[in-house]
């Protein structure tokens, strides 16, 4: 198994992972009508990256499962993270508190 095919396979996967979660985003906020046909072409898009990835050896089917797979949790950890440190007076992103000498 080449590992280097595999980690950029798993980038792919994590990229498709976020590109879809951005569209469902997209798609919740247009009227019904137009939000069912973008998750037709949605999902026709995904089939098609879905089998050119089958075609493709055995460590790229791997790493592209991999990346998909564990982006999801890093991603809420992520938004989580981001949530805590936003409303955190003392987070690493709250302002100096003190004069500086």
């Amino acid at each position: 198994m080449n590992v280097l095919s595999a980690l950029a396979s798993a980038a792919f996967g994590s990229t498709v992972y976020l590109v879809t979660y951005s569209t469902a985003r997209w798609l919740a906020q247009l009227p019904r009508r137009v939000e069912v046909a973008g998750w037709v072409v949605t999902g026709m898009v995904l089939c098609a990256l879905t089998g050119t990835v089958a075609v493709a050896s055995r460590s790229v089917v791997v790493g592209f499962v991999v990346g998909a797979g564990l982006t999801p949790s890093v991603h809420r950890w992520i938004l989580q993270r981001r949530r805590y440190t936003a409303g955190c007076a003392d987070g690493p992103l709250a302002p100096p508190s003190g004069k500086r000498s």
